[in-house]
């Protein structure tokens, strides 16, 4: 590869794991600088998908001392976080992204309307009582809205992290550091079944995943361990400006340019 194109992809592959380690977001860099250098768009997806799975350990680590607080929800979300996505990663080799990808800012837009008010909406609910049945039938449409986000981030996976931060905001989670670390390890469980599909379907290429595994590594730790330095309400406003700046590039690229 020319040096270039290296350092391109280190330099995107390193922003999008910050990215990702704070809120979500890291594909629409890494995919489209890919396609920048020519590789095919079902190549480029799923080369970026490893590249950034393989660097989530390093966000992982960051957020080491939270994942005690997420332990009791794993159970919950991480069996159809892995099925939707396999289902994802199997769709992708099957039929065009296209469709998936003109939902992208919808997706991403609604997930951030959603994370602006989960607060007083986790308020209403939590007033209904411990006991009330809303809190069952919120949990299991959670479950359900994570199979769905889970099958989407399989597909194509951009803006996972958003919708997931909005999700688990609305089930009682209201630290954001143990929101991220939560969203953190699904999103690397669905990319991680997604990219070992992809690697049996032969569509990974793997000299320019291995340049952006060491970029994305390096993005992921630095932007779990300087996020939780700053205050949640701070994260909060960043998480949210992210998503509409997601939604409006996206929405661009689809529909006007």
């Amino acid at each position: 590869m020319p040096l270039m194109e290296i350092l391109g992809l280190l330099f995107t592959a390193a922003a999008g794991g910050a990215i990702n380690a704070i809120a979500g977001g890291g594909t629409l860099l890494t995919f489209p600088t890919l396609l920048l250098f020519g590789t095919p768009p079902v190549v480029a997806n799923a080369t970026s998908t490893m590249a950034l799975v393989i660097g989530t350990s390093g966000s992982l680590y960051g957020y080491r001392q939270h994942l005690p607080a997420v332990k009791p929800w794993l159970w919950r979300f991480v069996p159809i976080s892995l099925l939707g996505g396999l289902i994802g990663g199997v769709l992708l080799t099957l039929t065009s992204n296209r469709m998936f990808s003109k939902l992208v800012p919808f997706l991403i837009l609604f997930a951030t309307l959603l994370f602006l008010g989960q607060g007083l909406l986790r308020r209403l609910w939590t007033s209904a009582g411990p006991r009330d049945p809303s809190r069952h039938v919120a949990l299991w449409g959670a479950i359900l809205f994570q199979f769905a986000v889970a099958i989407y981030g399989g597909y194509f996976g951009a803006g996972i992290g958003i919708l997931m931060l909005a999700c688990l905001g609305f089930i009682g989670l209201g630290n954001i550091y143990e929101m991220n670390t939560l969203k953190t390890l699904l999103s690397s469980l669905i990319n991680l079944v997604a990219a070992i599909w992809f690697c049996f379907a032969g569509l990974v290429h793997w000299p320019k995943a291995g340049v952006m595994t060491a970029g994305a590594l390096a993005g992921y730790f630095l932007g779990s361990h300087y996020s939780q330095r700053i205050p949640q309400a701070r994260v909060r406003q960043i998480i949210t400006l992210i998503g509409f700046i997601l939604s409006a590039v996206t929405f661009y690229r689809e529909f006007l340019r």
